[in-house]
């Protein structure tokens, strides 16, 4: 106990102000409510502690409860907590027998937990070397594996010593299954059920649901020669009665011979997919699987007519039960149904089978070691109230959170798991709880208790004299007996007078927010403020809030209603009275054009604005106003200003003899109408008008020169007409130049004819006398012309 409240003390300074809170304004007024509200929450069952409720009571955390007076020995508070019952080391490959082969560490737990306050430990796991290994081989014989069964008549002997470099301890068994001999399943006429094989003129033996033909035995002589002897058989549909057969091999210990220390395994081998749950409705049968064994003295499944298929949660239920890891045989068109079988089946692992079973062998032995190669946890017995956290520590140390499987390891590596609980509320009686790796016998149970009673319940004083005789002493509160009120039970139930806590008599006692003792209110204790008043209707935060601020900062809360501090006003104390954020330059008030609202200007002249509404360009400037009267005394060369007497106002009087103090002058600038600067100094004088002196033109625009204008124009005239003319007389040269390149292009192509004058014709004719005939001479006449 000291120890306890040293580690308690040790704390203190770390005790967070938020849990404060929760704890003293969780209006608990037992030990056991004041636990119940957090895992931080401490009580307090000094008799003379000082009970302020305000403040939190007797509840609250364990610092403050320290430091506000009450004694270590006093403070019930409880923590979660782990004990270890059994931890047995891990073995090691070969050094203990089978039974006493440790593969899971620790073996049994107890947790006492406090709701909300988790507790962790750690699992190693560690697969023993040569361990023992019991395989049940449970294999379709409908008519379509009738080339599968062919194949594995020597099964038992090449398995045996395959297994052989695996384990020292091998042990093998058979099963065969069909379906339910029922319509519509079957055939019911009697030649039919004696021989579902007649069509095909083949005999095969009567269908059947599940039959035990060998126990696990080390003879596989003995295997090979029931597997012999099978036949096959047949059904209907396509689908087959497995799950009754896994079932039953699964739950029948005694007559398969599964051995309590040993490695099961289940190898299921089909090329069909498999009834289950409600399918045997179909048949007429309705009354739900019981999950227990129903072998006859045939060893044959008594109830396969009488009880449905098993539901695949069922038979999940019995594997984990039983240890028992399911390799699913199938073939390739098969493969997708039972992967999906396989993702609810813990342990559970699909193989391809071939299509005569040819590969039978080699398929156990990869999935052996494929089971053997992974470490994966399960929980049975887990409730809403207890909550499991899982972190992998597989090979080489990596780290998985929120995984509770290791894979790929070699048998004798140890891998370990991190496990945090929670409880999430207080529990009617203790849960008990296994973990364990599928498929092992190994597992650890915990035995988890909230940690919610109050220990000082034990010391209750009966008809305490600090309950007025009318009561117990329970945790250092009185626990008042029937008919019997208040804090140390001094009021009757006759004397109570509920109406005087009630501000009205339609309102609710207390004003909801305190219990009415003996006539009087005694207001709950808020992790927001403070209660109090007469009925508890006031407090000290329920005023109007400015971004999120109560009163806006700059105020108190009193019973719903804001109290500013001095310089501030309005109903949320937002608004300053301070006017330094709103004078001008010039010294003046939001110069002049606006009022001081909050420490802010706001502009009350049309066209004003700015912080400080300087800028008005709309507003009246009486310097603008003596424009024209300045203009027209500095425009008067001769020094008459007679003139100027109706430009300037009445109330204007323009003196440039006299000599003003300048200081207390307006100095004005202005441009004039011949764009000259006009500057000149205004003052008031006694009589209310304007006095304006230092008038003053500079900056005055030089004359026009219009001889050089004239000589600029003409010159850029000059300038232009002989650009033009140059650019005309460029034009012609090379339009000419152009004209006389093409003459010269065509006189290059023309071409004489000089040998002969076509015009010329030649003084001699020849012609020939076609009449004249003389065959002994020919002869010509040439006549000349």
């Amino acid at each position: 106990m000291s120890a306890r409240l040293l580690t308690i003390l040790l704390l203190l300074p770390n005790s967070p102000s938020r849990a404060a809170g929760s704890c003293s304004s969780g209006n608990a007024v037992t030990c056991e409510e004041c636990l119940r509200l957090g895992p931080q929450c401490a009580w307090c069952f000094q008799k003379d502690f000082s009970v302020d409720l305000n403040s939190g009571g007797r509840c609250d955390v364990a610092s403050d409860l320290f430091h506000r007076g009450c004694s270590l020995e006093f403070i019930e508070f409880s923590d979660s907590h782990v004990r270890v019952i059994r931890n047995k080391t891990l073995s090691w490959s070969r050094e203990t027998g089978d039974e006493g082969r440790v593969q899971m560490s620790p073996q049994k737990l107890v947790l006492n937990l406090r709701p909300g306050s988790p507790v962790t430990f750690g699992v190693d796991v560690r697969q023993a070397e040569d361990y023992p290994i019991d395989l049940y081989y449970l294999m379709d014989l409908s008519a379509s594996m009738i080339d599968d069964l062919a194949r594995i008549k020597e099964l038992g002997s090449s398995l045996s010593r395959e297994m052989a470099k695996l384990t020292s301890n091998f042990k093998l068994g058979f099963g065969a299954f069909v379906d339910k001999p029922v319509s519509p399943f079957i055939k019911t006429n009697p030649v039919d059920i004696n021989n579902p094989c007649r069509d095909v003129d083949v005999y095969c033996l009567p269908t059947f649901s599940y039959k035990h033909m060998l126990s696990l035995t080390e003879d596989t002589t003995k295997f090979n020669e029931v597997v012999k002897n099978q036949q096959i058989s047949a059904n209907m549909d396509t689908p087959e009665g497995g799950f009754d057969a896994i079932l039953q091999a699964s739950v029948c210990k005694k007559e398969i011979g599964w051995r309590n220390e040993s490695l099961h395994l289940l190898v299921f081998v089909s090329d069909a997919d498999t009834h289950f749950g409600m399918d045997s409705k179909l048949a007429g049968i309705v009354v739900p699987h019981d999950g227990k064994c129903h072998l006859d003295s045939q060893n044959t499944y008594a109830k396969a007519t009488a009880m449905e298929y098993p539901t695949l949660g069922q038979l999940t239920e019995k594997l984990v039960e039983n240890d028992i890891l399911l390799i699913f045989a199938v073939t390739r068109g098969q493969l997708s149904t039972y992967k999906n079988y396989a993702q609810l089946i813990p342990g559970a692992t699909v193989e391809v089978l071939a299509s005569d079973s040819g590969n039978i062998l080699q398929l156990i032995i990869n999935a052996y070691k494929e089971l053997r190669s992974e470490v994966e946890l399960e929980v049975t017995g887990e409730s809403e109230e207890v909550q499991f956290f899982f972190t992998a520590i597989c090979q080489g140390g990596t780290v998985f959170p929120g995984e509770k499987k290791c894979s790929h390891l070699q048998i004798g590596e140890k891998v370990s798991f991190n496990v945090t609980v929670e409880l999430t509320e207080c529990l009617k009686e203790p849960k008990h709880i296994v973990i364990k790796p599928v498929g092992f016998r190994d597992a650890l149970e915990i035995e988890v208790h909230s940690a919610c009673n109050c220990g000082c319940q034990v010391n209750a004083e009966l008809n305490s004299s600090r309950c007025y005789g009318n009561g117990t002493l329970q945790c250092g509160v009185c626990v008042c007996n029937p008919g019997q009120f208040g804090p140390h039970c001094e009021c009757a139930e006759e004397d109570i007078k509920v109406g005087s806590c009630k501000h009205h008599a339609g309102n609710v006692s207390c004003s909801g927010r305190g219990d009415c003792y003996c006539g009087q209110c005694a207001c709950h204790p808020s992790e927001f403020g403070h209660v109090y008043g007469s009925y508890c209707e006031c407090d000290d935060f329920s005023c109007v809030r400015f971004k999120g601020l109560l009163c806006g900062g700059h105020g108190s809360c009193d019973c719903g209603e804001c109290h500013c501090d001095q310089g501030w006003t309005r109903e949320y104390c937002n608004c300053t009275t301070h006017t330094d954020a709103c004078i001008s330059e010039d010294g003046t008030l939001c110069s002049g054009h606006g009022e001081c609202i909050c420490g802010k200007c706001a502009c009350t002249h049309p066209g004003a604005s700015g912080d400080r509404c300087e800028k008005c360009p709309t507003c009246f400037d009486p310097c603008i106003s003596k424009r024209s009267c300045v203009e027209c005394h500095l425009s008067q060369a001769d020094g008459s200003v007679e003139d100027c007497q109706e430009k300037c106002l009445a109330d204007s009087v323009v003196n440039q003899t006299t000599d003003f103090d300048e200081s207390q002058s307006t100095y004005c600038s202005l441009k004039s109408a011949n764009d000259c600067t006009m500057s000149f100094r205004l003052i008031k004088h006694e009589h209310g008008g304007s006095l304006l002196f230092d008038l003053e033109q500079t900056d005055c625009p030089l004359p026009p020169n219009v001889f050089m204008i004239v000589l600029g124009i003409s010159l850029a005239i000059f300038v232009v007409g002989l650009v033009i003319l140059s650019i005309w007389k460029m034009l012609i040269s090379i339009h000419d130049r152009k004209e006389v390149a093409k003459f010269e292009a065509e006189q290059a192509k023309a071409k004489w004819e000089t040998s002969t004058n076509p015009l010329y014709r030649g003084s001699i004719s020849t012609f020939k006398n076609v009449t004249y005939k003389n065959h002994e001479k020919k002869g010509f006449a040439t006549f000349g012309y």
